[in-house]
């Protein structure tokens, strides 16, 4: 007869507690507990580097059939801080599998809970926001109530976090251009997931993965067509060096494309302000206006910050970059989703238009960058 799996319990800052079984790594870990609602693509979102300082609630009840695999992550470990699920998957069902999450989560030392409520957890979530949580497995889950919501309490908040340096390669990298070349791409990696790097070298570019803390100097250096500033973690109004950097950037006239984290940081340069969501966007299927073509676009999200604008007609960059729109906005509470600068060559988005595993209605963006450089480059 299989033994059960350790204990565990999940304990919230507000003093809430829930009891389950242990789920990949023994120990304790502390985070934001944050949910995502992806019926599908669990091994990209344990391995998009945006999650990082986060505990990851699934919000999908049954989670682990298809198993991981070393062709789909997005980046080099997993990276969430912690993992709750429902009903983990007792087998693995499917070819491609490698190993199991179970097994995945314990080789990166991933402390994660299974056999709670999700459902609760995450109408909780939704009416309280998201707060700081922790898991307590195996030893760790007999602690005393009070010393483990003590450490849950004293562990530090999403807001003011900055997490660049966490996830960002230490040395440049560089994945060649396929089809016809446009250029070098300077990549800041910020949490560039595996998929923006390819849809960047389909699309005619050398991209050249940076480090966080790169120079305008360094950026110069191999002579970028475009700058494009990737998904990443943490506060956006705690990244004044990569806003400052932005502004170099835009300044010396260099085309500009970002993504989520590399949207809000956009929306800093331009002078505007961010703030934090109550609860975030985290899943596969948010729905998005694209103004331009007036197109709802069924988009990925992991974001718990947003740019601060005014979602009607061009107003003025408050750092005198011109004039600027708001070119998507969310249709499920009206967040900005992306900006457009029509006096310079910049724009950005609040989503992941890679998309892996999906949806791929925002794919069209990398084309809309490439021809972006291509018409920057021919106007020279």
């Amino acid at each position: 007869m299989t033994s059960l799996p350790e204990p565990a319990v999940l304990v919230l800052e507000d003093g809430t507690r829930h009891t389950g079984r242990a789920y990949g790594a023994l120990g304790t870990t502390l985070g934001e507990v944050v949910f995502a609602t992806g019926m599908s693509g669990y091994q990209e979102t344990l391995t998009d580097p945006s999650y990082a300082g986060q505990i990851v609630l699934q919000t999908a009840p049954h989670i682990g059939n298809t198993g991981m695999n070393d062709e789909d992550p997005e980046s080099r470990r997993i990276w969430v801080s912690g993992y709750i699920v429902r009903d983990p998957s007792r087998v693995v069902s499917n070819w491609r599998a490698d190993t199991s999450l179970d097994a995945a989560l314990i080789a990166d030392g991933i402390v994660g809970i299974s056999g709670i409520d999700t459902r609760s957890i995450t109408r909780h979530i939704r009416a309280a926001g998201s707060m700081r949580g922790g898991i307590f497995s195996g030893p760790a889950a007999g602690l005393d109530p009070e010393e483990q919501l003590r450490s849950v309490q004293e562990a530090p908040q999403m807001a003011g976090r900055n997490l660049s340096a966490e996830v960002s390669v230490d040395v440049a990298t560089i994945t060649t251009a396929l089809g016809d070349r446009i250029g070098d791409l300077a990549v800041l990696d910020l949490g560039v997931k595996q998929a923006t790097i390819d849809n960047l070298a389909a699309r005619g570019f050398d991209v050249h993965v940076l480090p966080q803390n790169v120079t305008i100097d360094e950026i110069r250096a191999i002579d970028p067509v475009a700058v494009f500033y990737s998904n990443g973690p943490g506060d956006p109004a705690a990244s004044d060096g990569h806003v400052e950097l932005l502004r170099e950037v835009l300044d010396a006239g260099l085309p500009f494309f970002g993504i989520c984290f590399g949207n809000q940081l956009l929306g800093r340069a331009l002078g505007l302000g961010t703030y934090k969501l109550p609860f975030g966007h985290r899943g596969i299927n948010q729905p998005v206006l694209d103004k331009t073509t007036g197109k709802v676009e069924i988009t990925a999200h992991n974001h718990g910050f947003a740019v601060d604008a005014p979602l009607d007609g061009p107003f003025d960059s408050p750092n005198g970059y011109g004039k600027v729109e708001v070119s998507h906005i969310g249709l499920n509470d009206n967040v900005v989703e992306g900006l457009r600068a029509l006096d310079i060559p910049a724009f950005s988005v609040q989503y992941h238009p890679e998309a892996a595993a999906g949806p791929h209605d925002a794919n069209y963006l990398f084309d809309r960058f490439a021809a972006m450089v291509r018409e920057n480059k021919d106007a020279k």
